[in-house]
């Protein structure tokens, strides 16, 4: 069985769940079945590398994106089965399918329906990137949602979907190589002061992490909790102004607000992670949630948005805290995110226990291993008897 997998992220290019979710599957499924990888970008070890034609490597980025894809779709002749991630990769799958008769997979990371602030970054691309996305999924053989919340959502987007199609596969976690450490240089390095409670967040600048929310929300912690932001990446010039100015407002309005601007390195995260007495992740859309497992795989309690695929993984009163997201009340959500975070923190004793359960949860319930077994089942159930 030769499979190609098609993304848009792959190591040392990763930024978004997303690519993590490839590496580590990628890694696994190579130890079960024969895989290829094509990514944008450059060749690296382990991926094919794939870039804009040269006359719309300066168009709309969507554009840019789609000629990518036919690139992709080009290299897969010997593959004998596809499998995409995101839309940026969704419609070489596509054509691959079309153009070779062999079976598409998707994996559904995200639904672009779902994330209309897109339109901020693609302008008239999202359109394109919009149509892309169904395209794909509805001629797709088999959609593997990374929650059950994400199936409802792809159900609900793309009604014209066989049920039968859409399958749950969950998202997973290293554990050996996520887990608590004791290093504290890139905290202390910047001045975080390690005897104060400390609330974290880690990741992109975007509309969907909500991290306009938390900030606000920030204004309202007690007194004595630092906040740890390690936000980059922004979708845009436009929302990353937001965010600096909303940021330097928080540090102007009380002390301890530290901003770690750009992407950490795993060590950096796991420093971050381990040392934090909450964890915040405050989405307003999240297929499953990645980063709440890494947190608790490093021993993080977590308050949360009660989101997408996010209580499947956050255990309201077990493993942390879920806040409900009403996205009309986005002053009632921030106030109510601020009391969670200030009830996890003043009672340190059961922090410490929700921590303690969230690593156990990770460890025996999120295993990459069972990821790619169940991946490689679905492949084979698409396959015919000589192609398996």
């Amino acid at each position: 069985m030769h499979i190609s997998i098609l993304t848009r992220e792959f190591p040392p290019d990763v930024y978004g769940g997303a690519g993590v979710h490839v590496d580590y599957l990628v890694r696994e499924l190579r130890k079960l079945v024969d895989i290829d990888v094509h990514a944008f970008g450059d060749d690296r070890p382990g991926a094919f590398g794939h870039r804009p034609a040269p006359d719309v490597a300066d168009a709309n980025p969507a554009l840019a994106t789609l000629s990518v894809d036919l690139s992709m779709a080009a290299a897969c002749g010997s593959a004998e089965l596809v499998h995409s991630h995101t839309w940026y990769a969704n419609m070489a799958g596509h054509v691959s399918k079309l153009l070779y008769g062999v079976p598409h997979v998707v994996t559904a990371h995200s639904l672009e329906p779902r994330r209309p602030w897109k339109a901020e970054q693609l302008g008239g691309g999202y359109r394109l990137s919009s149509w892309a996305e169904k395209t794909a999924y509805e001629a797709a053989d088999a959609v593997i949602a990374v929650s059950d919340g994400m199936r409802t959502d792809i159900l609900d987007c793309y009604p014209v979907l066989d049920p039968a199609r859409v399958h749950v596969i969950r998202n997973g976690i290293d554990t050996s190589i996520y887990h608590a450490t004791d290093d504290r240089s890139v905290l202390t390095d910047r001045g975080v002061d390690l005897d104060a409670p400390i609330a974290s967040f880690v990741g992109r600048i975007t509309r969907q992490k909500g991290v306009g929310h938390l900030i606000a929300a920030a204004h309202a912690f007690d007194p004595g909790i630092q906040l740890v932001l390690c936000a980059g990446a922004p979708d845009t010039p436009e929302i990353a102004a937001e965010t600096a100015t909303a940021i330097r407002a928080l540090q102007a309005s009380r002390p301890g607000v530290f901003w770690f601007d750009g992407m950490l390195t795993l060590d950096e995260v796991k420093q971050v992670l381990s040392a934090s007495t909450v964890f915040c992740c405050p989405s307003v859309y999240e297929p499953l949630g990645i980063v709440n497992l890494e947190a608790m795989a490093c021993g993080a309690p977590v308050v949360a948005s009660d989101v997408g695929g996010i209580p499947e993984v956050v255990q309201d009163g077990v493993t942390g805290s879920l806040v409900h997201y009403d996205a009309e009340d986005g002053p009632g959500f921030e106030a109510a995110f601020a009391a969670a975070v200030n009830s996890m923190v003043a009672d340190r004793a059961a922090a410490v226990v929700m921590g303690e359960a969230g690593r156990v949860r990770a460890d025996s319930e999120f295993s990459w291993t069972a990821v790619a077994e169940q991946t490689v089942a679905l492949y084979r159930s698409l396959l015919g008897p000589q192609d398996r």
